[in-house]
């Protein structure tokens, strides 16, 4: 089915090609997502931008609480991989299919509940809530694709392939942005056609998803799976791992979800303005995590090849790259704020306040770029117990304590400590579990 990436000649040009693909095809997403930015911030009601601002925050719940669909799929199938074994491959994946469409259409069927619970605890103005529930109605219709596709990347990701992750990306973001041109410019859908046209093109990029698969997958033997599909034994560490995932992502929504929700209570402006900085850190995590989807293909691999002197380099070498890369970033929007935040907005109130705050892009950002590159490795690894520990721990006495100081003081500058502490801590408490995972490495 697939020759394992670290049979390839040097694993380092292996490793350093894959990074660059992902890198590649992960910017196609936050460039869709800077376009929606641009379109909406262009518009002369600045609800729009906030109002979608505010119904990602519930997307990103609903759609990342199921991330362990592309995470578990990458890590069980390099190891799969590692070891040669065909078989448990092709069973990772089916595995992982039939629970994203189950759960795809699970969201459909109580999209009104979430609804109204999502933007019942949200907090903003009503105009900004009304542009948040149109985007709403119009992007949940994809979620069944949003799904499927997380396990196909995952699939692809696993067995190194970053020339088909990257025509994904290629197919999803680029049919976004030219129905976000389409429904918003032309047509003037604003919010509504923001969301719809993300719907559709997750649809789009399935179905490229699904040619694809069908290239590589050796269908005569899967229907052969069907009696070791559901072991006892496998269907537990699944289980096992991605309840392990969903708190770890849970306990990362809440952090950025109360960032965002308490932006909203401090004001409209203090919320676009925080908007756009997220978009600066959200375009930097998709450069760290080129490199970080990388690290835990690797070290899945060289996991199931029980290979402990490549996981020390893969790690060095991980780690050295995502810091250059995040502090980097820091320092280019630190440089050149009006000039780069300005390609996003021309609302004169919100640029305006954004020089004060982007220093706090430097802590931030070389903090995370490390906790990236960590969750890869640790992923790779299928250890979910070290990434929810880690995750929680951040959250509850890094973010959580001076994000409510932050509320009850109305401080934005205090809600960019509480940021900075989560990621600190996030990066503290994953490298500290780096020698016992060398030492002893899990094997759910």
């Amino acid at each position: 089915m697939e020759r394992p990436v670290l049979k390839t000649k040097s694993w380092l040009w292996g490793f350093g090609k894959l990074a660059i693909a992902n890198i590649v095809s992960n910017l196609m997403v936050p460039l869709a997502g800077l376009i929606d930015t641009a379109f909406l911030g262009h518009l002369d009601d600045i609800q729009h931008l906030a109002g979608v601002a505010l119904a990602t925050v519930l997307f990103n719940f609903i759609y990342w609480s199921f991330g362990f669909l592309r995470m578990g799929t990458t890590g069980l199938m390099a190891q799969a991989a590692g070891r040669g074994d065909i078989t448990e491959q092709c069973r990772v994946g089916l595995r992982g299919l039939m629970v994203a469409c189950a759960l795809g259409l699970a969201i459909l069927l109580f999209q009104y509940p979430l609804r109204w619970l999502g933007f019942a605890i949200l907090q903003a103005d009503r105009d900004v809530l009304d542009a948040g529930i149109a985007f709403y109605q119009g992007r949940i219709w994809g979620a069944p694709a949003v799904l499927v596709n997380y396990v196909l990347l995952g699939w692809f990701l696993g067995l190194g392939r970053g020339r088909w992750v990257l025509a994904l990306a290629v197919v999803s973001n680029g049919t976004n942005i030219l129905l976000d041109y389409l429904m918003i410019f032309k047509w003037g859908w604003e919010s509504y056609g923001a969301g719809l046209a993300t719907a559709l093109s997750q649809y789009a990029m399935l179905v490229v998803g699904a040619m694809l698969l069908g290239r590589l997958v050796p269908w005569r033997q899967v229907w052969q799976q069907g009696q070791g599909l559901w072991r006892r034994r496998d269907v537990s560490a699944l289980f096992r791992l991605n309840r392990d995932i969903m708190v770890r992502t849970w306990a990362l929504l809440l952090s950025f979800g109360l960032f965002t929700s308490l932006s909203g209570a401090m004001g409209t402006d203090v919320l676009a303005m925080n908007t756009l900085l997220l978009q600066a850190l959200m375009l930097v995590s998709y450069f760290l995590d080129g490199i970080a989807f990388a690290v835990e293909t690797y070290a899945g691999q060289f996991h199931g090849q029980q290979d402990d002197a490549k996981l020390r380099s893969l790690v060095l070498l991980g780690s050295g790259f995502s810091v250059a890369l995040g502090v980097s970033a820091a320092l280019a929007f630190t440089m050149w704020p009006r000039y780069l935040f300005g390609l996003l907005t021309d609302h004169q109130t919100v640029l305006d306040q954004l020089s004060l705050y982007v220093p706090w892009l430097f802590p931030v950002f070389a903090f995370g770029a490390l906790a990236f590159m960590l969750d890869g490795y640790f992923l790779g690894l299928t250890a979910g117990q070290v990434l929810r520990n880690s995750t929680a721990i951040a959250t509850t006495l890094g973010f959580l304590p001076l994000a409510l100081l932050a509320h009850r003081s109305q401080s934005p500058t205090l809600l960019w400590l509480a940021m900075t502490c989560f990621m600190a801590l996030r990066a503290i408490t994953l490298a500290w579990a780096v020698p016992a995972s060398l030492a002893d490495r899990p094997t759910q």
